[in-house]
């Protein structure tokens, strides 16, 4: 079974909407090594449009440019992107075909398909709520600023249910950037005031 991993750059207050003024200052070779291993994970980038848009405005020309970025830029042109989208589209950058019928069916495929070594989701905010609403998201991975953007769209929007994580991993980096890996979780048991009263500061 395929992993469905979203890797994201988030600020404190969970802003995951991408401000270059906050972002790139915190962007080190720390970072650059946890999104290098984000991307050896998989062998399928699903992409929302606007987040497939920016890609394939910059990094086709970046690998044709041959500088420092170009190895990476690469890797993302020779994996199989999936975007999502409601509209027909056109492709000119290789390996890029629009998902096939209703999101949660296609993720449930990919998941299944044994060809499939793992699928990464940059980016793409409303593809990862979706997904994560049905329980199709397998880890997040997060790269948390220390910034509160105050502005921008949030990864986790209103709802009726909380989402319940488990960190499996912690790394803080030398800019104060905190790595956490979360993977979905059952809700704990019930809990009141009573049963932790006991664990108040000051007992005796």
């Amino acid at each position: 079974m395929a992993k469905v991993v979203s890797t994201l750059f988030i600020s404190v207050d969970g802003v995951a909407e991408i401000d270059p003024a906050w972002h790139f200052p915190y962007f080190d070779e720390s970072m650059g090594r946890a999104v290098s291993e984000d991307y050896d994970t998989a062998d399928v980038l699903l992409i929302g449009r606007e987040t497939y848009d920016s890609f394939a405005g910059a990094w086709p020309g970046r690998e044709a440019a041959g500088g420092d970025d170009a190895p990476f830029a690469g890797q993302l042109g020779d994996m199989r992107k999936i975007v999502v989208s409601r509209g027909q589209r056109e492709f000119s950058w290789r390996n890029s075909e629009l998902i096939k019928g209703d999101l949660l069916d296609a993720v449930t495929s990919l998941k299944a398909d044994s060809n499939v070594r793992g699928i990464l989701i940059p980016g793409s905010i409303s593809v990862v709520q979706q997904l994560l609403e049905a329980g199709l998201v397998d880890e997040l991975r997060l790269l948390v600023h220390p910034v509160a953007a105050r502005k921008g769209r949030r990864l986790f929007d209103d709802g009726d249910a909380p989402y319940h994580l488990r960190v499996t991993a912690t790394e803080v980096y030398p800019t104060g950037v905190i790595r956490v890996i979360y993977s979905p979780t059952a809700a704990p048991a019930e809990v009141g005031y009573d049963e932790v009263k006991e664990r108040v500061p000051g007992r005796e």
